[in-house]
């Protein structure tokens, strides 16, 4: 029985069993995340070489102008050494890590989850997800803001294929287009988009797209050739934010 029980648990039948509860199921970026790894074992004793938790992503990528929905890792915690664990036998390994500030947000049809991993010496590896929520960062959420605050509007936030202009470490970026509903950049833009290229608590590296209307023959050339859009690179610090709408209003107006 025992012989008949490993070849089982070999394949995946009578194994050991994850499942991972976390401490709340929204969070924001940056913020810490805590919570619990419950192990089940199956019907025969186990090695357990480690317990990896992985936090994912989707995102739009193109092959051979096809576009598919892709996943990414976006980072990965290990959370405990090898031991054993024993037929019908539950074990309970805590844990904490922290969201990085640059995770994706999950608005549109990004999706973020946290994937847990049993890795099973001379077995099928148990796996669980747990889907959660991602809130901006406060330096993110203000950002945006202010761009809402300045006349545009959110149309579309979506996690796309990086180009190779501006690869950050994840093979995605986060884009948020936004159209402009009033103030003075209505009737002088198609629209703004907004990257951010990499974040810390304290500063945010983004860029912008600004795609001016068309006007007459030549601006419809000009739209054909893409030369009426404009890409701008900034930084935001904290320090920026008491004055982030003149600053940002200020550096549209430039290439509107």
């Amino acid at each position: 029985m025992s012989f008949f029980n490993k070849m089982l648990a070999s394949i995946g039948v009578g194994a050991a069993r994850v499942d991972t509860k976390l401490e709340k199921s929204s969070f924001v970026a940056g913020e810490t995340i805590r919570g619990e790894v419950e192990i089940y074992g199956g019907n025969i004793e186990q090695q357990i070489d480690a317990i990896y938790l992985t936090l994912y992503t989707t995102y739009i990528k193109e092959v051979d102008d096809n576009k598919y929905t892709a996943k990414a890792p976006v980072q990965q915690f290990r959370v405990s050494d090898p031991f054993v664990i024993q037929a019908n036998e539950t074990k309970i390994v805590p844990f904490t890590f922290n969201l990085p500030f640059d995770v994706p947000i999950t608005v549109g049809k990004t999706e973020v989850w946290v994937a847990t991993e049993l890795d099973i010496r001379s077995g099928v590896d148990a796996q669980d997800r747990d889907y959660i929520e991602i809130r901006p960062s406060q330096l993110a959420s203000r950002i945006l803001e202010e761009v809402q605050q300045i006349g545009f509007r959110l149309r579309k936030a979506e996690c796309e294929q990086a180009s190779y202009k501006y690869r950050s470490r994840y093979p995605f970026l986060q884009e948020f287009e936004f159209v402009p509903v009033g103030g003075m950049f209505r009737g002088k833009l198609d629209e703004l988009e907004i990257v951010f290229l990499s974040q810390t608590e304290s500063s945010a590296e983004i860029l912008m797209q600004v795609d001016r209307k068309a006007r007459g023959f030549g601006g419809f050339l000009a739209e054909a050739l893409d030369a009426d859009e404009t890409h701008v690179r900034m930084t935001i610090t904290q320090q920026d934010l008491h004055n982030l709408g003149d600053i940002l209003k200020q550096t549209i107006a430039k290439y509107a």
